[in-house]
């Protein structure tokens, strides 16, 4: 099953798989963008050409998400790890607690950034059974009167995903990183959402925040300048020269997934996508064991194990010979790790449950 221009099947967790439509879109302007006579890498982030492209950016992006106009968009940098100190920083007063769920790596990566700003209560971990389920209600053990609540929506390490988003009484903050515009979500049951754009968007770079003006009202009036939210806004994602060229792409993206029936036809065609490798896991008997419990299985990070190291290391080769690249788990699993984000195709999903059937026939 051949890829265009002789691609693998890229199954990496981040950067992600780009669509070879928006590749060749990106390259027909790489060299003189809409007779501009340049590249949007050498374009002024103040002139009126680069202007239009990250308006369009915004526009299509609330229209896929339904962002109400009493939220601000922002395209930052540092990654979602630099959100992790930013909203603490932010929303963490002296003598306040902000809540964390931890689910998983990421989650727990964020949560020890905010226990270095202050008060943090953990409202659920999942360490104890090496983060493979998330919680019902009543494990959630909210702190009175938190700040606000932080929760990752979807673990890439781990493959565990919320099927659908948390309410609290307290505002809200959740990291989006590895599963935003993947499937629909109602954007005013958050008070921020954040996310790199290295899994469903684009190259790595740039930082999509969804902030409230009900939150942007409470953050710091006077704060480090990159590290200020109510700076950035005034600015339109300008303070300094924006990630121009991963913006662009990340605009090329959106308009992508507009013409493809936006959230809710990726949505189906995510579920369509996992459906296939998780039968895989499941009519083996047992020879490939999934890391995450079934009620939450990821749609974007599909993690499962072989019977021993000897039998994965064997694996990831025959993969490989078959054009299946980036299946090694993270260490803390160990593992398969099968990342197939929006624009990841179907065809590869498929051929990496023939291979799976093929070599547990084989070895099993």
């Amino acid at each position: 099953m051949s890829q265009p221009y002789d691609r693998v099947f890229n199954f990496s967790a981040g950067p992600c798989t780009l669509e070879v439509e928006v590749l060749e879109e990106a390259r027909e302007g790489l060299l003189n963008w809409r007779g501009t006579g340049m590249s949007v890498m050498e374009m002024s982030h103040r002139g009126k050409a680069y202007d239009g492209i990250i308006r369009k950016a915004e526009a299509d992006l609330r229209q896929l998400m339904g962002i109400p106009d009493n939220y601000k968009v922002l395209f930052l940098q540092g990654g979602a790890s630099l959100q992790n100190t930013m909203v603490p920083m932010s929303f963490l007063g002296a003598g306040e607690t902000a809540d964390y769920i931890v689910t998983g790596a990421w989650g727990k990566k964020s949560e020890e950034a905010a226990q270095m700003i202050g008060k943090v209560n953990s409202a659920y971990s999942g360490k104890s059974h090496n983060y493979s389920d998330i919680p019902g209600p009543e494990e959630i053990a909210l702190s009175v009167n938190p700040a606000y609540v932080h929760y990752t929506s979807n673990e890439t390490i781990q493959g565990v995903e919320f099927p659908r988003a948390l309410e609290f009484k307290a505002p809200v903050v959740c990291d989006m990183s590895s599963n935003i515009l993947s499937r629909p979500v109602d954007v005013s049951k958050f008070h921020i959402i954040y996310a790199g754009a290295q899994k469903n968007m684009g190259p790595a770079g740039v930082t999509l925040v969804i902030i409230s003006d009900e939150m942007l009202a409470k953050a710091p009036e006077k704060t480090h300048p990159m590290l200020d939210y109510r700076l950035n806004v005034e600015n339109e994602s300008m303070y300094n020269t924006p990630p121009c060229w991963g913006i662009y792409m990340c605009g090329l993206t959106y308009a992508w997934l507009l013409r493809n029936g936006g959230v809710p036809a990726m949505y189906e065609r995510n579920k369509g996508k996992a459906a296939i490798v998780y039968k895989a896991i499941d009519e083996s008997s047992g020879f490939y064991k999934g890391h995450a419990c079934p009620h939450c299985r990821s749609l974007m990070n599909v993690t499962f194990n072989l019977p021993s190291e000897e039998l994965t290391k064997d694996f990831i080769k025959v993969a490989e010979e078959n054009k299946l690249d980036g299946l090694k788990g993270h260490r803390s699993v160990g593992g398969i790790r099968a990342s197939i984000y929006n624009a990841f195709p179907r065809e590869g999903c498929v051929v990496l449950a023939d291979v799976m059937r093929d070599f547990a026939q084989r070895k099993g």
